[in-house]
């Protein structure tokens, strides 16, 4: 009889514990919505143009072949930019950077933040209520005033540009993670595990982790988005990339003084921006859905 009610518990455990989204059913959710989709198209083109753009660009990104501000011709596409420069092969070569540093930030806020978060949910206690204030200081001050302060002390280096951008995500993404957590860490699996004395780090891998798993996909979305544009508004400011080096955000800041002379120097890296982040929301807002448990009729509907 014993041995009865212990399989029906187990079962019943190992139903709720699969019932928790976790990424692979979280992306063949998503994958059913037509706005994943399309935002999987829009995404992946930049990145491929991004990551061919160099091979396909018909002069060097610094060679000067004409006048400032040339109009289209047979040879320069676009035009030329403020120094004479090949608008076209500017722009291929301007966005690798830009999706690299804008990868990394976002890899880095996100992975600290979900840990943090994580920890601080389970753990709770006076853990819980430090984090929880640091983050309450943390965002208080605006993401581009912080960068600001530490590019003037150390100067402008990818390396804390990286740091400085995944910094702002981190006490946000520690937020919604620790939420998430107090949800699952109340869950019958996880009781199970802590009362057959189950380490609290295996427990945080292996029971907390993937329930938190959906959340952590959608904030990474959701981060990817905000550090596109940072990233790209820090180059654009100067405290990025720096001249004669192409960029997208630089190119927008460099021939933004003659947009309506010779306009496809700032509208080519303004588009591709657009498309990117449009493309990156439309991922995020798909992987939202399918962790809400969005019914399958509301996705066709979508």
């Amino acid at each position: 009889m014993s041995t009865t009610v212990h399989t029906t518990e187990t079962d019943e455990q190992q139903a709720e514990s699969a019932r928790v989204p976790r990424a692979p059913g979280v992306f063949r959710s998503a994958l059913r919505l037509p706005r994943t989709r399309i935002g999987l198209v829009m995404a992946g083109l930049v990145v491929l143009l991004a990551i061919l753009g160099p091979l396909l660009s018909p002069f060097g990104a610094t060679e000067f072949v004409h006048t400032p501000f040339s109009d289209p011709t047979g040879q320069q596409w676009f035009g030329t930019d403020n120094l004479g420069r090949d608008v076209l092969s500017r722009f291929l070569n301007g966005g690798q950077t830009l999706l690299l540093l804008a990868l990394l930030s976002t890899v880095l806020g996100v992975g600290l933040g979900a840990l943090a978060g994580m920890y601080a949910g389970y753990r709770r206690g006076w853990l819980d209520e430090l984090l929880m204030r640091f983050g309450d200081v943390a965002l208080a001050f605006p993401q581009v005033v912080l960068a600001l302060l530490f590019v003037s002390v150390v100067g402008p280096e990818l390396w804390l540009l990286v740091l400085v951008v995944g910094g702002s995500h981190l006490p946000r993404v520690m937020r919604v993670v620790r939420a998430s957590t107090l949800s699952v860490a109340e869950r019958d699996f996880v009781k199970s595990a802590e009362a057959m004395g189950v380490s609290r780090t295996r427990i945080l891998l292996g029971e907390i982790l993937p329930g938190v798993t959906g959340t952590v996909l959608v904030e990474f979305g959701l981060r990817l988005n905000y550090s596109i544009g940072l990233v790209a508004g820090l180059s654009f400011l100067g405290l990025g990339l720096q001249p004669p080096t192409a960029d997208w955000g630089l190119m927008i800041n460099e021939n933004r003084i003659a947009l309506t002379v010779q306009p496809w120097a700032v509208a080519l890296p303004v588009l591709a921006i657009a498309v990117l982040t449009i493309g990156v929301n439309l991922i995020a807002d798909g992987l939202s859905r399918s962790v809400a448990g969005v019914d399958r009729g509301l996705e066709k509907g979508a």
